[in-house]
Order: structure tokens, then C-alpha cells, then sequence
């Protein structure tokens, strides 16, 4: 374990660095500190790169969102002195265990008195660092734009000036490949508002994606990330990582997909982020490393990180999922808080992103989307086709988005992918939430009005949204109408849509309206997540479970046969000749 020592007032600093363990990416650091003058609004700031600007940066812009603690060089986390020693004030010591990454920089530790809003520094640590700083880190998989493509996308502090980035895979047992892999980043002047473009920023070293193609279906394979130096020799990844392909569109197998929105991040040492309002993170998290055996794909349907212009959090999110983004992949789509600010060229006229207006999302997660600038796109997994909206640009009638929903909807065989899945951030159907309810609107205005035409005449199975953070299930519904009476079994032609809001995977519970809407079958108030599973092309089980144990809580399932898909239903029908 290594001792970090935050000395007191009569000395400000010792220079030694430490090298934490060969081997680890992720290490607990032990903080030890004494003060003289201590008081309970004393607190710890982690700063990566070590060396920061320890002045007092208030708001820059009225649209600004940033937040206490007020430091021009925002810490990666922090943590008050007296959290495990409620007796700090009176001694003066405290010994904090605090969790760190690798960041592609050193560290260091300092106390601060004035409390978050009036900070003050004390005194600082030596600085430490990892054994390779620069080392590939934090695999996450996506489909790619073909169903026998998937891409491995990292993080590292390589650019190709230095090395070049490659995958070596293959299958198991057999010769391993090489294959090539891209690399992109963003700077300061890419962030469009603060605190992104100021306080909020850090390096965000650089990224990579390669494409492994021409992959047997359900087949396992292996890979590991490197680089090639000038000299030839290769730097890679400390762990050998396995996926297993996607099925062929259309195949007849076990299929099984999460689905879920606003998941964030949270610290496994209990200090504090920038925006740290995601208290059912990790239990998702976790839930999914649990049964992450019996997961095929995850679709994360907006509001990643919620990192809101503190770029550290992007590497803190890459590393939480982790277990689960190098396994199976991993889908996203845009949120608010990843793309609106003010004159951007966003949908709504907000800050949420803190400045970032999309580019850390675009650049660090892939999609299959022709402009990853526009976040939409569609994606199949065996019986599965998924169309992805992005709200956060126009969905309306008449709109670039909208007709690629509808080629999306349109394009797809459903005698072999007979599940066809709509997915969204904010909600476009139907939500029981307490802020759509005061806008009589239970939605997203105009939302319903663009798109429901589209849902009946395509038959769109499930409609899915994040954005409210609880869990709702309508019946199959629309024009606001039940056009079927089962609840938990739904045979033969089902004659509208099931819209789900399946947005409290992380973040702060949304309270719902207390008014009763008739459409809505099931509500909760609580972390959670979506598992469907389809068992053949006429079979499919829809399950909601809570991220506190894993259990169900509310179901149902779906059988039919083609015949059902094809069957005519109102505002829906094909038209007859006579």
C-alpha cells in the first residue's frame, strides 16, 4: 500500500514521486494527514495532471455550469477530511483510502480549508504515478455498420506520431491478427461553453477504434490492444480481453439485451465528483459484471456520464464499465447531457452538457451512424433490428432524423427480425412523469404528434426512453389508447406500441405525477434496467429489474407468428387493390 502524505502548514510540499504497482491500472491510495488548525470544512482534492492551479475560478458565463469546489484546475474527485474521522476538527488527522485510475498523468493530493465555495490550499502530497501512464486502457465494443463487424475502441496516451495503435485477435486457439486501428481527439477550442473549455478541462489523451471484420457468427474471440513504438517493439494492454460475434440477422437463437439510460458514474471510495447526483450507478453497474455472462448486447440509450464539461469523468465512466464494454457491446446514444448548449446547433436551448455539445460522446464511444455528429442509427443483432433516435436534434416531420427513422422502421425484414425496437433519450411516447404531467403533454411536445404514425404503420414492438429517471410501462397504446386489455401476455396481433421509460439506471429519481393516466401499466420509483430476451422469432421475454438485487419486478412476453406481424391494424394497414 503507499502512504501519501498531506503535510501541515509549516511545510508545503514533498517532491519525491512513487511508482504504484507494475501490472494495475486501478489502485487505492492510502492519505494521511495532519493540521494544526483543522476544521470541519476542511477537504481532499485529487489532481491529475500533479501539478495545478490551485486559484479560485468562479462562473464565466451566466449559461456556465460549473460547480463547487470553485478551482481553476478542477480535481478529479474530493472528499471531506472528517469523512472517516468524525473527530477531525478536535485532532487534527484523518487517514483517507481514496481509489484512482490511470489518467495518462501523475497525481497528487492536497488540502484545502474554506470549505468548497472559499477553498484555500494548505498543503499538497508528493506526486505519484503509474509505471506506464501512457498504457491502453479501458476497451469498449460496438456493433459495427455490418452484422460480422466489431469494433474495439480505447483510450491511451499514444498519439501516431509515437506509436501506432493495433488489435491483435483472432480466435481462440488459433494464430492471432493484426489489424489496424484509427485514432482521434479533441481539444480546448472543440469544448463550445465553460466549464468544458475551462475549468472542466483535462487532456483527453487519445482514442482509437479498429474494426475486426469478416467475424463467424457466435463465435469466440479474443483481442488485446497495443502499440507499435519506432523502435518495433509493441506496448499492450495488461489483460487479454474475449467477445463473442453477433448472430447473423434473422438467426434463430438465445438472443439477450439490456437496455437502460442515465446511468453516470459514481467513486467506489465514497468521495465526491463534479455533478455527483448518480447514487444508483455502481448498483447497476454491478448487477450487469454480475450476469454479464447471460448478456449478449447493451444499449445505453443517453446521459453517459453526466460529466457535464469535467472531462476527467469520461475516463472514470470507461473504467467503471469496463467489465462489462470489453465483453459485449456496448451502444449509446446522445442525451442532453452530452450534447445542448446554447447556440450549438442543439435541439433544446440548454447547458446540460456543461459545454461539451457532443464532441467527447462523439469521440469517445462509437456508433454505426454515417455522421457521428448526428447521432442516429440503426443496429441489428440477430432477431433483433434497433432504430436510435437522437433527441437532441430535430425529430420532427419534414426533418433530416425523421425520414431515417423511417427508412430504419421501413427497411427491416421482420419475418427474419421480427423485433423491432425504437430508442430514444427524451421521452417520445408516453410518460407518467411529475414535469411532463404540469406540461399536459406527458411527453416530449410534439413528439407523439411526429413519430406515432410511423411506430403504428412499421409495428414497432417496444418504444424505449431515458431522460425521466424511473421506470414506466404503457400498455400497447395509441392515439392515448389501450388497443389491447392483456397486461403480462401478449399473443396474436398486438395492435400498438409498448412504450417503456427505463431512465433510473443511475442518476436521481424522478417522482411521478400524481394524476392517472390509463395507458400506464406498472410504475417504480427506483434504480433499474431492462433485460429482453428473445428465444426464437416468435417468442420474446421482457423483464424489469432492480439494480439493489437483481430481481424481476415486472414482466411480460410476447408470442405470435409472422401472420401477426403482417395483420392489419388501424392506421396501419397495407392498401388493397379491389
Amino acid at each position: 500500500m503507499i502512504f501519501i502524505f498531506v503535510i501541515g502548514l509549516e511545510r508545503k510540499s514533498l517532491r519525491y514521486r512513487y511508482h504504484l504497482s507494475q501490472g494495475q491500472d486501478i489502485e487505492w491510495v492510502t492519505v494521511v494527514l495532519t493540521h494544526p488548525k483543522p476544521s470541519n470544512d476542511d477537504w481532499i482534492g485529487v489532481f491529475s495532471p500533479a501539478r495545478f492551479n490551485a486559484s479560485t475560478c468562479y462562473y464565466e458565463t451566466a449559461d456556465s455550469m460549473q460547480q463547487v469546489p470553485y478551482i481553476c484546475t478542477a480535481p478529479i474527485k474530493y472528499a471531506f477530511a472528517n469523512y472517516s474521522n468524525p473527530g477531525y476538527a478536535k485532532t487534527g488527522k484523518s487517514t483517507l483510502k481514496l481509489q484512482i485510475i490511470n489518467q495518462r498523468a501523475d497525481f497528487s493530493f492536497a488540502l484545502f480549508s474554506g470549505g468548497l465555495s472559499n477553498p484555500k490550499l494548505v498543503a499538497y502530497s508528493n506526486f505519484i504515478s503509474f509505471a506506464n501512464p501512457k498504457a491502453p486502457l479501458y476497451p469498449r465494443l460496438a456493433l459495427g455498420k455490418s452484422w460480422n463487424e466489431m469494433t474495439v475502441t480505447w483510450t491511451s496516451g499514444y498519439n501516431i506520431n509515437e506509436a501506432t495503435p493495433v488489435v491483435s485477435w483472432g480466435v481462440i486457439g488459433e494464430r492471432a491478427m493484426l489489424s489496424p486501428a484509427g485514432t482521434r481527439t479533441f481539444h480546448q477550442n472543440s469544448m463550445c461553453d465553460s466549464p468544458a473549455r475551462t475549468v472542466g478541462w483535462r487532456d483527453p489523451g487519445f482514442i482509437h477504434t479498429s474494426f475486426l471484420n469478416n467475424l463467424w457468427p457466435n463465435t469466440k474471440y479474443f483481442y488485446k490492444m497495443g502499440h507499435k513504438l519506432a523502435n518495433g517493439t509493441y506496448i499492450w494492454s495488461k489483460k487479454k480481453y474475449s467477445f463473442t460475434s453477433p448472430p447473423y440477422p434473422g438467426q434463430e437463437s438465445l438472443q439477450r439485451v439490456v437496455i437502460f439510460g442515465d446511468l453516470g458514474k459514481a467513486e467506489r471510495d465514497g468521495s465526491n465528483e463534479y455533478m455527483d447526483y448518480q447514487p444508483g450507478s455502481l448498483n447497476t453497474t454491478d448487477q450487469l459484471i454480475k450476469d454479464i455472462n447471460n448478456i449478449d448486447a447493451v444499449f445505453h440509450i443517453g446521459d453517459i456520464v453526466y460529466s457535464n464539461g469535467y472531462i476527467s469523468q469520461w475516463d472514470q465512466f470507461t473504467s467503471q464499465v469496463e467489465p462489462i464494454a470489453s465483453v459485449v457491446p456496448y451502444m449509446v446514444a446522445s442525451g442532453n447531457h452530452e450534447r445542448d448548449v446554447p447556440g450549438s446547433g442543439s435541439f433544446y436551448d440548454g447547458n446540460d452538457s456543461g459545454g461539451e455539445c457532443g464532441v467527447p460522446a462523439e469521440t469517445t464511444f462509437y456508433v454505426p451512424a454515417e455522421n457521428r455528429a448526428k447521432f442516429w442509427y440503426s443496429a441489428d443483432y440477430g432477431m433483433f433490428r434497433f432504430c436510435v433516435a437522437d433527441t437532441e436534434h430535430d425529430w420532427r416531420e419534414g426533418s433530416e432524423q425523421h425520414a431515417f427513422i423511417e427508412k430504419c422502421l421501413a427497411s427491416v425484414d421482420r419475418k427474419n427480425q421480427p423485433w423491432l425496437i425504437f430508442a430514444a433519450h427524451r421521452v417520445l411516447g408516453y410518460s407518467s412523469d411529475y414535469y411532463y404531467a404540469l406540461a399536459g403533454s406527458f411527453a416530449e411536445p410534439e413528439g407523439r404528434e411526429s413519430l406515432q404514425k410511423l411506430w403504428q404503420k412499421y409495428k414497432v414492438d417496444i418504444a424505449f426512453y431515458g431522460h425521466v429517471h424511473n421506470y414506466e410501462r404503457s400498455c400497447p397504446v395509441y392515439e392515448e389508447q389501450c388497443v389491447n386489455s392483456e397486461k403480462s401476455h401478449y399473443s396474436g396481433t398486438v395492435n400498438g406500441t409498448i412504450h417503456v421509460v427505463v431512465g433510473g439506471a443511475g442518476a436521481h429519481l424522478s417522482k411521478f405525477s400524481e394524476i392517472n393516466t390509463t395507458w400506464s401499466l406498472y410504475k417504480d420509483l427506483d434504480h433499474g434496467f431492462v433485460k429482453m430476451t428473445a428465444f426464437n422469432q416468435s417468442s420474446l421475454l421482457f423483464e424489469y429489474k432492480k439494480s439493489r438485487d437483481g430481481k424481476v419486478y415486472d414482466s411480460f412476453t410476447i408470442s405470435r407468428d409472422y401472420k401477426d406481424v403482417l395483420a392489419c391494424v388501424h392506421d396501419g394497414c397495407e392498401p388493397t387493390l379491389f
